[in-house]
């Protein structure tokens, strides 16, 4: 471990853990604003339904589009997740999709749908990953005038597969930060409680999906950022296995084969019987190496759990709260009683998850900089930067200011030391990957708490090796919702297995979202939804 970084942990735990306590003390005693419910039932079906009505001709796109259109416009005043929309160009998608359909013959509809998998099926994009025409700035304002000169490959993969986009949705500056409070406009807000941050950095997507305002979404992650805004909002989010998904056309982006590996393009959706569908597609040419036509059955996995982490990593960490055990502790005898062998994992293998988690982002050297000047002194001059962003003075933001001084200064852990660490991922990847082998997975808490409450997030931030961990070793990992707390907040948990492996983590996002649930609803409606 590194003491001085440890410190640094253990006195931001303790100033979290005491925000933690008073914050609610300090709230006005009105509710909190909540948002419309939903009313129309095209918004309750999954993908694969949606997919399988319109090859029976029971349902058109150009409804559902329109449908989600509408709920889109009746949720943005609440959450503020929407950068630009191209709701026109969706409505001709849509009516020519429908055109295609009404003008093939039933019994080669099969082979529309295998050529086409997502046609006619609207979706909407992380702005960061990269939408045609659309912008492109990813909460700069030094990007305020950029424009996407093409497709990302992932979202270029979904729209060859008959995908309809809807807008791009709104993320943190660069995507530095577990809030999405970017420098270009207003906050983005939490569905379930506008108090609360919806994460980050691909927030936006988490607040559509969870307010029930789009079908899927296209989210990016390098250290947790598909995980968190779907805990913090209630749907599921996966991060693939290292290196499945190409992070071609995506801003930031990173040469070196490492960063390929960390940042991964997953789906964001509040239904787990749809994330097999949506790998299959993003994936690419890909999409082989995870077999994900080969279904195993629940009994035949082995599932391992955790709490946290354990001894001294765990005492410097944040306890998960009470709820986050209770939704593991729920999943598991869930799991067993469906015929799961169960055991409870140690966590001696994560005794340095924090050092080997950002030894593995600071070698990372072409990804860019938010702050990038002549300067002698830039340490000096990002510390002068981050004290005007703290009082709203500065045309950066203050979580994207602070990662990159963290980058600045290593991470206060020496050069020579980050290959140790490196060199300690090799080995935490070989040995968790022969505990899970090709039938085991590992439950354990995505975040410790749910949902942060606004311009609390740097406090917190040195909890993120529970997911970051898992980009550097490259193993995959899916969020499951898990219902509420005394809070009315999101709870869950993440289900990860050894590389290539990823349907194991969606055989058990089906299994428990049809068994207890699935996607948390934040305003509940009168719909009879089976």
């Amino acid at each position: 471990m590194e003491l001085v970084l440890r410190c640094i942990q253990f006195f931001m735990s303790i100033g979290y853990a005491i925000l933690y306590w008073i914050l609610p003390f300090m709230e006005p005693k009105k509710n909190p604003v909540r948002i419309p419910p939903i009313s129309n039932e095209l918004l309750t079906f999954s993908l694969v339904e949606v997919i399988e009505l319109m090859g029976q001709r029971k349902l058109k796109s150009i409804d559902l589009v329109r449908a989600y259109i509408e709920r889109i416009k009746d949720v943005e005043p609440y959450i503020n997740a929407v950068v630009h929309d191209c709701f026109d160009e969706a409505i001709d998608d849509a009516l020519c999709a429908d055109k295609v359909i009404a003008g093939t013959k039933d019994e080669d509809i099969p082979a529309l749908f295998e050529r086409f998998p997502l046609l006619g099926a609207p979706f909407t994009v992380k702005e960061s990953c990269g939408l045609k025409g659309m912008p492109f700035r990813v909460g700069s304002r030094q990007r305020a005038n950029m424009i996407c000169p093409k497709n990302g490959e992932v979202v270029n993969h979904l729209v060859k597969a008959g995908g309809i986009p809807l807008l791009v949705s709104v993320t943190s500056e660069y995507c530095y930060g577990m809030e999405t409070q970017p420098a270009t406009q207003y906050c983005c807000l939490n569905p379930h409680n506008d108090r609360r941050t919806p994460g980050g950095s691909s927030g936006g997507e988490g607040a559509l999906n969870g307010a029930g305002a789009t079908l899927f979404g296209v989210g990016s992650d390098i250290a947790g950022s598909i995980r968190l805004p779907s805990l913090f909002n209630g749907v599921f989010g996966h991060k693939p296995t290292g290196g499945v998904t190409s992070i071609v056309g995506h801003f930031p982006n990173c040469r070196e084969p490492d960063g390929r590996e960390f940042l991964q393009m997953g789906p964001i959706t509040r239904f787990g019987c749809d994330l097999s569908l949506l790998m299959h597609v993003m994936a690419g040419k890909n999409a082989v190496k995870l077999n994900l036509k080969s279904r195993i059955a629940t009994k035949d996995i082995m599932v391992y759990y955790s709490f946290g982490f354990e001894q001294l990593n765990g005492f410097l960490h944040k306890t998960p709260v009470c709820a986050m055990e209770m939704a593991i502790k729920t999943a598991v005898k869930c799991l067993a009683n469906r015929g799961c062998y169960t055991e409870r994992a140690s966590m001696s293998l994560f005794k340095n998850s924090l050092e080997i988690s950002i030894s593995g982002i600071v070698l990372l050297q072409s990804f860019p900089y938010i702050i990038n000047s002549n300067s002698s002194n830039k340490i000096f001059e990002h510390l002068v930067e981050f004290h005007k962003a703290l009082l709203g003075r500065s045309e950066y933001t203050k979580e994207g200011i602070y990662f990159d001084l963290l980058r600045r200064v290593n991470i206060l852990i020496k050069a020579e030391r980050t290959n140790k660490y490196r060199a300690e991922a090799e080995v935490l990847k070989a040995n968790l990957a022969k505990m899970l082998g090709d039938n085991g997975v590992l439950l354990l808490p995505t975040f410790p708490v749910p949902a942060l409450h606004h311009n609390t997030s740097l406090l917190a931030l040195w909890n993120i090796d529970y997911t970051l961990i898992f980009n550097i070793i490259g193993f995959p990992a899916t969020h499951i919702p898990m219902g509420k707390d005394k809070d009315g907040l999101p709870v869950g948990f993440q289900v990860v297995a050894a590389p290539y492996n990823d349907r194991l983590c969606f055989q058990i996002a089906r299994e428990l979202e049809s068994t207890l649930g699935g996607w948390v609803v934040p305003t509940p409606h009168d719909l009879n939804v089976d």
